[in-house]
């Protein structure tokens, strides 16, 4: 008697994303760069998942998350993480409410140091009205004592991933601050900034070959966002299933 065998099929979309942006929130992005004006944006260019990751800091999250609900846009809460090396991470999550624990985490162990922001610029904190209800004082882009050993397993207790930013770049990355990628690592995802060479990274290092790539603007101005040129494939638009898909081999284009 042959046994029938059920096979469960997913159906999968793609959908154009840019999961690597700043708010005015960090010294380095433009003030133009507000809640509603970079939900607007993304919607003009047709983006349909985007991230806000703010130095150090997800505090402009829930003001970008209402502001997209208003377009149809979905939005993740994250952060760009600068460890002690001063590597800089990527780190999203599934919920604010994770977000948003994360991110006290982190400014306990931000190194304090005043912003000068005639220097560096300033750092608007937002409501969901897209109206200024503060700044923050402390120089955001600043390392934390994190190291970044430490940081797959702290993300992960969040219920977030790790992704390690802009990996070819040569300041605040992974290879340029630490010089290697460890087979022992446990990230599943890398940020790859300049597309072209994904080839070439995956061929000098073979962890990258484990993990899924990705390429995000960076973007600290609104015309720098990304055009719809890149895409995740989902099985839906819920963000535990678009961060399910950021740990999927093969890698998306």
């Amino acid at each position: 008697m042959k046994q029938l065998v059920l096979q469960t099929v997913i159906c999968m979309d793609k959908f154009y994303y840019d999961l690597h942006i700043h708010s005015c929130l960090s010294p380095c992005g433009d003030n133009d760069m507000t809640p509603a004006n970079i939900a607007a944006m993304s919607m003009l260019k047709g983006l349909q998942i985007i991230a806000v990751t703010d130095h150090n800091s997800c505090k402009n999250c829930p003001a970008v998350m209402a502001a997209c609900r208003e377009y149809g846009i979905i939005a993740i809460p994250g952060m760009e993480l600068t460890t002690s090396e001063e590597v800089h991470c990527l780190c999203l999550f599934p919920s604010l409410e994770k977000a948003m624990e994360f991110d006290g985490f982190v400014y306990e162990h931000l190194i304090k140091i005043p912003n000068r922001k005639d220097i560096f610029g300033e750092q608007l904190l937002y409501n969901e009205e897209d109206q200024i209800i503060g700044e923050e004082p402390n120089l955001l882009i600043q390392a934390t004592d994190i190291s970044f050993d430490q940081v797959y397993e702290l993300v992960t207790n969040y219920g977030g991933i790790l992704i390690p930013a802009h990996i070819d770049k040569n300041s605040f990355s992974l290879l340029s601050n630490l010089g290697f990628i460890s087979m022992d690592n446990s990230f599943r995802c890398a940020e790859i900034f300049q597309w072209e060479q994904r080839e070439a990274l995956l061929e000098k290092h073979a962890y990258l070959k484990t993990c899924s790539l990705i390429s995000n603007s960076d973007a600290h101005r609104l015309e720098a966002i990304h055009e719809p040129v890149f895409q995740l494939q989902c099985e839906s638009l819920k963000r535990e299933d678009i961060l399910k898909s950021l740990t999927f081999l093969p890698s998306k284009v």
